[in-house]
């Protein structure tokens, strides 16, 4: 592709980060309505946790399969078509009047919006200069802060507004306001995002998509059932094990089926050399990391003696460090290269673990703490790993790639939720079972330490990856 011009760059990426925003903020946006919803379908909150859960499992299954669609058929058709499908949920959940309808549409929402991430750093791979790579792979790294630092608030805003003009079916405002956005979006993307795809003379792997379909959806679905109150013993539960066995036993089926595909759906081609999988190492570790600060909110409250939603506000700092941080060394990439960016997340992710899990809880430590731990998580969530996998992934890969990072991410978030949790509850809960499994997470942060010092310089760092034609 030849060098993007200024007129053409900027707003190429307010739509990038337009997109990934939208998709972010949909998760933190919905959460002040839950209440409502379940009040207003008359459900139990159980069946309320759903409206989250079908979100996260087509999520988890759409990142791949649209990142793949993407390489295949053009990086604007697919991420048009996961924008309108995107919509289309919106607006099935917004005007859901059963529990089963609500599903569909934040299924959806949930798989239009698998793929507007790993699409949006592809396209930064295929149009940015390589010397500035780093600096946009960061603020889009950022807008996952931004997004929820500002969606709750917007999400009261909104299921306050709409309380006032539609009664007891105010929060779908919720679902409605995006709707405008979408039909800017969709216009804008069609006039900017570069049209290159690969060549479509390779089969599509569709037995390929179905493995991974199946793998990533039992596993997020026997994760999400269990009952952390239980502690190891939730393992035990019929509807836990045959669900997380199914999840990790497919895998290597999966992995053997793509080494015999010409066009995998998961980049294998992507991930054989040692940076690359020391990339996908450090990501799952983030993501696992990341994944154990949803208990942080209990250990307040346990240890602090302060009310849920302060312990909530509480964790302020962490987004704050996430929108602020990801730019701060996004920046830091391209003046100095991917190591000493992920040296330093994970020294300072470790530090600030380290303060929660061994030093007395006060206030003031603790938000000295999330500050470190959210800076560090900026450095390893934001723009290095991605940065790395561009050099890595052949062009044809490049989305896919992005998609692998997404994945194994979010994966490493949901183990951590299911250890940090079994850990916290096997010792009875409160403040000695949670600084327990605090200081495990401490221990796979300083794991991550070796492994980022492992990280080499690459020679795309100075010839970088040849660029698609538009």
């Amino acid at each position: 592709m030849k060098d993007a011009s200024a007129s053409r760059t900027g707003p190429l990426l307010s739509v990038l980060f337009l997109g990934v925003l939208m998709a972010a903020m949909d998760i933190a946006i919905v959460a002040p309505a839950l209440p409502a919803i379940r009040d207003a379908l008359g459900i139990t909150d159980r069946a309320a946790s759903w409206v989250f859960t079908i979100y996260l499992l087509f999520n988890l299954i759409g990142t791949p399969i649209m990142a793949k669609l993407a390489d295949r058929y053009g990086r604007r058709r697919v991420y048009v078509a996961d924008v309108v499908l995107f919509t289309l949920g919106t607006l099935t959940a917004g005007l859901a009047s059963t529990l089963p309808v609500l599903l569909v549409g934040r299924a959806l929402q949930g798989l239009g919006s698998g793929g507007l991430f790993p699409i949006a750093a592809a396209v930064i791979g295929d149009v940015v200069p390589p010397e500035k790579r780093g600096r946009t792979l960061g603020l889009i790294g950022g807008t996952f802060g931004l997004a929820f630092l500002i969606g709750p608030i917007l999400g009261g805003i909104l299921l306050r507004v709409g309380d006032l003009w539609l009664a007891a079916h105010g929060w779908r405002l919720i679902f409605w306001a995006v709707v405008p956005l979408a039909a800017i979006l969709i216009p804008a993307a069609q006039r900017t995002l570069p049209t290159w795809r690969a060549a479509q003379n390779k089969p599509y792997d569709a037995l390929g998509s179905l493995l991974l379909a199946l793998a990533l959806a039992s596993l997020a679905y026997g994760l999400n059932q269990l009952e952390l109150a239980l502690g190891w013993r939730a393992l035990q539960a019929a509807r836990v094990w045959p669900f997380l066995l199914l999840g990790v036993g497919l895998w290597p089926v999966l992995w053997l089926w793509e080494q015999r595909v010409a066009d995998p759906v998961f980049p294998v081609h992507a991930v054989r050399t040692l940076r690359a999988r020391l990339a996908l190492a450090l990501t799952f570790g983030a993501g696992f990391l990341e994944g154990g600060l949803m208990f942080v909110p209990a250990l307040l409250v346990a240890v602090l003696q302060v009310d849920k939603h302060i312990a909530s506000f509480m964790m302020t700092p962490v987004a704050l460090a996430l929108a602020v941080g990801a730019p701060l060394f996004g920046r830091m990439l391209d003046a100095r290269g991917p190591r000493p960016v992920l040296l330093t997340g994970t020294i300072l992710a470790t530090l600030g673990l380290a303060m929660i899990g061994w030093i007395p809880v006060s206030a003031l430590s603790f938000y000295l703490a999330a500050g470190l731990a959210g800076l560090g998580l900026a450095a390893l969530l934001g723009a290095p790993i991605r940065y790395i996998m561009i050099q890595e992934a052949p062009l044809e890969e490049r989305a896919s790639a992005q998609a692998a990072i997404s994945l194994v991410t979010k994966i490493g978030q949901l183990l951590a939720g299911a250890v940090v949790g079994a850990i916290a509850t096997s010792l009875g809960g409160g403040a000695q079972g949670y600084l327990a499994a605090y200081r495990l997470e401490v221990l796979v942060a300083a794991g991550l330490i070796l492994l980022a010092a492992n990280v080499r310089p690459a020679p795309a760092e100075q010839s970088p990856n040849p660029t698609p034609r538009d």
